[in-house]
């Protein structure tokens, strides 16, 4: 039964003649919302109020507050934007609703990854770049006699201000000598010029170099630095006829010499071989940019200064210190009159607004605990935590009043010490005149809420209802809530403010002070003890980014917890340096890897698109480990075509028993037959996607059933064919569940489809679409993907922050399988800000202890009791807490 307190039974305003649902009674009020698995949901939401949105992952809270409310409120917003404007706009769906009544203006802050391009950086993201541009063109210090620039003449990202070397980029891609010719004892006839190609081509070019007069008997390095050049760089590319002198019968033809640089540069540009530009690239040096320095800008732009400094200098200094530089120009009180015949500007009222601008702006970052980052840092290189505190930094400075901010997990990614800044944001908008609606797992952050909505009781199907809405202690009263017992871990209101990890009595969960035991809701190891390291994994002065010259050692065959605040150097120490070395060393190939992971040379990439040189010095314990596996956040598919059967593998064996029946044979149909990404049994009015796009010009475009097959995907022929009375199209419309039974008599699918229940997921219909899963379903289906493999021990798992997305419930079963595969003889590596998790961890590596340049060190590790003990971590007092209960 539903425990709903209704926004009726609440004191209301003093509002004479109130009429129910009237923009002033202070609710949003929803009816009949249907969108994705809401199931007629009507609730009311107060305004001005901090409102948590919870329920397990795929429960239908997104639904209701991004699909409905804020979809709604987007749709609402376009309707008052001209027509001929609203074509420029990529507008939104409409949502499945009756009726909204009280909704004003909304603001959505969503999770995701930073943007794949390195010139999107602190600086654009938060627009503190033009700020910062503006200051140089207008109040900059030019040299004598120079004409002053628009402020796009100091973005690399622009025609007006772009290095013309490296166009922006700030980094060059260049050849020399060394990298050309890696042994220069070696002639040219024994191959000294290793980047030339091999077989007729490189005899071609060296018959040549002899037609030309050039010695290829002489060791290279007795060469004249003169020939050595012109060999390797230069662009000429002189036409000779050439005599074989290796053949028997003499056929001169007429060759075409290429310098090994030109060769390099042209198959880099023009191969379509793969192979061939992989080749190639290891002859490529990669480094800042010999002209602007790495900075990406024109030497004009590099030539204006304020505060003595260069726009590339203050880009790369931490935001702290940024404020320190402009603050003097904040303080003038007697600023000069702008002028444009001025060498500079440092001194005039415009240095004056714009630094004052500046700063407001660059505080509102500090206090949110970003000081360490630079404005010039790459977007890639930043974790969800740090993107979401950057965004929702922006909207607080825009001083907004009357809106709804919409919140998808705000506190992801966030070290518990950083989530203490995001309360006191999260209040300050709410004083500031506007409703914050937050879709949230960290019941910290629930607890602090003025109201809950609490979606389910389950996911998928079994979920949709809302349970309860209504203040936060209201909860303790439902049963039917999941999240109730992680809320409320004594099941009394009271308990409120207690961590998650006590139990009934107050206690700790069999955790002791020696480390032993299974500790938290997370679950620990099994058999009342943590596991002992089987080996060790040794990594010696490492230095990249904020790591310098570190020594870490990973315990092998446990379960270990990377913890640390933001910006501390968790991911790049295990999802860069950890992910390359041991890639380094094992070079598996894709399908070695396993269809849910990622291939070792992606790691670093996926960690940020610039990663910066990495130096690593003696490694020790790489024979133990067999396989590199990534297990990530990312979308198993960008595209409706890809869903959870094409991901898995299982629909391969379920095309295979359609096309073993009678009917399939005597029609003479194939497996393929049974695709929907092929012509032959496919609808092709939607191309095998089961729905059409309707494009309006003036209005949000909708999708829709195909009309053809009415969303099936196939063509009515395909349909005939039945297996135990289902035909295909049937058979992926089956949640997991339902499909467990239905294909337990095929091996291959009930294996999948058993591995997907372990992981929670049997709500999951088999050809959902994966743009309608979330990253924490999208990492579970990769999950089991993994697990269905048969173990075979000595693999390495690595997980960033594999939490994130996830309610509390959800994480049990998430860490109930990272102790399977541990058990199974693996290593699995976990970079973590849930507590619960650490604390059920076998050992705990903590970095800090802050972040930036003041991170980069190992401050505490060992169990997670003898981490909780330090008394330099600042991750110490929150483990002791989840320990102690």
């Amino acid at each position: 039964m539903q425990t709903t307190q209704h926004a009726s039974d609440l004191p209301r305003p003093t509002v004479p003649d109130l009429a129910p649902g009237s923009p002033t009674d202070g609710f949003v009020r929803v009816r009949g919302a249907r969108e994705n698995n809401l199931r007629n949901v009507d609730v009311d939401v107060p305004r001005d109020a901090i409102v948590a949105f919870t329920g397990v992952s795929g429960s239908g809270k997104s639904s209701l507050a991004f699909g409905t409310i804020y979809a709604e409120a987007q749709r609402r917003y376009f309707e008052s934007v001209a027509p001929y404007a609203r074509r420029l706009i990529q507008q939104g769906h409409n949502p499945k609703v009756e009726m909204i009544t009280g909704l004003p203006p909304a603001v959505a802050l969503q999770q995701r990854r930073g943007t794949p391009s390195s010139r999107s950086t602190v600086g654009t993201l938060t627009t503190l770049s033009n700020s910062l541009r503006m200051l140089f063109s207008r109040a900059g210090s030019y040299p004598e006699g120079a004409s002053p620039l628009d402020s796009d003449a100091f973005s690399p990202n622009t025609a007006a201000g772009a290095c013309p070397e490296c166009h922006g980029l700030g980094i060059a891609h260049t050849v020399t000598e060394s990298s050309l010719v890696p042994d220069t004892s070696l002639s040219i006839r024994d191959g000294a010029i290793a980047a030339w190609p091999g077989a007729w081509q490189g005899k071609n070019l060296r018959d040549i170099l002899t037609h030309l007069g050039y010695d290829v008997d002489t060791p290279w390095r007795k060469l004249s630095k003169k020939d050595r050049d012109w060999i390797l760089f230069t662009a000429e590319q002189p036409v000779v006829e050439v005599t074989p002198q290796r053949d028997r019968v003499a056929k001169p033809y007429k060759g075409r010499f290429w310098s090994a640089k030109s060769y390099v540069l042209h198959t880099l540009a023009d191969s379509k071989s793969a192979t061939m530009r992989e080749k190639v690239l290891r002859f490529m040096e990669t480094g800042p940019c010999p002209v602007c320095g790495g900075s990406g800008l024109t030497p004009a732009a590099l030539d204006v200064t304020f505060a003595g400094r260069t726009i590339a200098d203050l880009n790369a200094v931490p935001m702290a210190e940024l404020a320190d530089i402009i603050r003097p120009t904040t303080e003038l009180t007697k600023a000069g009159t702008a002028s444009r015949k001025q060498s500079s500007g440092e001194g005039n009222e415009v240095a004056v607004a714009i630094t004052r601008d500046l700063l407001q702006r660059v505080t509102v970052l500090l206090d949110l605990g970003l000081g360490y980052l630079a404005l010039g840092r790459s977007t890639p290189t930043l974790s969800p935590g740090e993107m979401q505190r950057l965004r929702i930094a922006t909207q607080l400075r825009s001083g907004l009043f009357g809106v709804i901010y919409v919140l998808d997990e705000p506190s992801a990614g966030l070290h518990p010490a950083d989530a203490e800044p995001l309360l006191a944001v999260l209040d300050q908008l709410k004083s500031s005149g506007n409703s914050v609606f937050v879709v949230e797992h960290n019941m910290d952050i629930v607890r602090r809420a003025d109201w809950l909505v609490d979606v389910g009781p389950r996911a998928g199907e079994g979920g949709g209802d809302v349970l309860y809405s209504g203040p936060v202690a209201g909860l303790a009263g439902v049963d039917a809530s999941v999240t109730r017992p992680f809320l409320f871990p004594n099941g009394s209101a009271g308990s409120a403010g207690k961590s998650a990890g006590t139990t009934d009595d107050g206690g700790a969960r069999d955790g002791s002070d020696d480390g032993g035991g299974a500790v938290g809701s997370a679950g620990g190891a099994v058999g009342g003890s943590r596991r002992e390291a089987a080996g060790w994994l040794e990594l010696r002065d490492i230095s990249r980014h904020n790591l310098r010259e570190l020594d870490a050692n990973f315990p092998l065959g446990v379960l270990t917890a990377v913890t640390g605040v933001s910006g501390s150097g968790k991911s790049t120490l295990v999802s860069q340096v950890l992910a390359e070395v041991v890639g380094a060393r094992l070079h598996p190939d894709t399908a070695e890897t396993g269809s849910g992971a990622t291939a070792p040379e992606d790691l670093a990439a996926e960690a940020g698109e610039t990663a910066g040189p990495l130096n690593v010095g003696p490694v020790s314990g790489l024979d133990q480990l067999d396989r590199l596996v990534k297990v990530d956040q990312k979308p198993i598919g960008r595209t409706p075509r890809s869903n959870l059967a094409t991901y898995t593998g299982l629909f391969d064996a379920v095309r295979k028993e359609f096309a073993a029946t009678d009917e399939a044979k005597a029609r003479g149909f194939g497996a393929g037959r049974f695709s929907f990404n092929v012509a032959g049994g496919r609808c092709e009015t939607c191309q095998g996607e089961g729905f059409v796009a309707v494009e309006l010009l003036f209005l949000p475009g909708s999708y829709g059933p195909c009309p053809e097959c009415d969303g099936s995907r196939y063509n009515p022929e395909t349909l005939e064919v039945t297996y135990k009375g289902k035909n295909v199209a049937e058979v992926l419309g089956l949640t997991v569940n339902a499909a467990a039974e239905f294909l337990e008599g095929v091996p291959a699918a009930a294996r999948s489809l058993q591995t997907l229940r372990e992981v929670g997921l049997g709500y999951l219909r088999l050809g959902q679409p994966a743009t309608e899963l979330s990253g924490g379903e999208a990492q579970r289906i990769k999950l089991a993907t993994e697990l269905q493999r048969a173990q075979r021990g000595h693999s390495l798992y690595l997980l960033d922050e594999p939490t994130t997305g996830l309610h509390p419930a959800d994480v049990e079963l998430l860490m109930a399988q990272l102790h399977r595969l541990v058990d199974a003889g693996n290593t699995v590596i976990v970079v973590e800000h849930d507590m619960d998790v650490v604390a059920a961890a076998d050992w705990v590596i903590d970095l800090g202890p802050a972040g930036g340049d003041a991170g980069g060190e190992i401050v505490a590790t060992g169990t997670p009791a003898a981490v909780a003990r330090s008394t330099t971590s600042r991750t110490a007092p929150y483990l002791a807490a989840m320990l102690e209960g």
